[in-house]
């Protein structure tokens, strides 16, 4: 399909931003590992974030196999925006478990990790039916897993040090 290759520039940059990305969030989270752990919902929250971006990297990565079809692209995004899901959805119910008094805006909390795996299961939905929108809904959904990720990332380093 032209159209996916005409998204290799952008999926180059995000393969390279998203892996530089995910390494300095664990390299952050790792300093302070020992403390994260005591807390399900930080553990949670901050799996979440990086299957976000490991989400982008592999979304963008296979946008750059020679000759890929939309189906098996859109295919594979569904289901790996599915594994991705399955991080937030876990992180959800940690922070649902977590009646501290300080942890306010629970659904908020939750549904930023949301965004970017249903922007991936709708490009990947809309590609798989021959839908070359769905490579704008993976372009999306990239940006999304980067900000979203980081947020979360950013919030997790933050509360360990309270």
């Amino acid at each position: 399909m032209e159209q996916i290759e005409t998204w290799s520039d952008f999926n180059v940059a995000m393969v390279g931003a998203t892996a530089a990305l995910a390494g300095l969030v664990i390299v952050a989270a790792s300093v302070n590992i020992g403390d994260i752990i005591k807390e399900p919902s930080l553990t949670a929250r901050l799996a979440a974030g990086i299957s976000s971006l490991v989400l982008a990297l592999i979304g963008s990565a296979i946008g750059l196999i020679p000759e890929v079809g939309p189906v098996p692209y859109g295919v594979a995004m569904i289901v790996i925006a599915l594994g991705a899901g399955l991080f937030q959805v876990q992180a959800t119910r940690r922070i649902f478990e977590n009646q501290h008094p300080a942890n306010r805006m629970r659904w908020l909390k939750s549904a930023v990790g949301f965004f970017a795996p249903l922007a991936y299961l709708i490009g990947g939905a809309l590609l798989a039916a021959g839908q070359p929108a769905g490579l704008a809904w993976f372009a999306v959904g990239s940006i999304v897993a980067i900000g979203a990720a980081l947020l979360v990332s950013w919030i997790v380093l933050v509360e360990v040090l309270r």
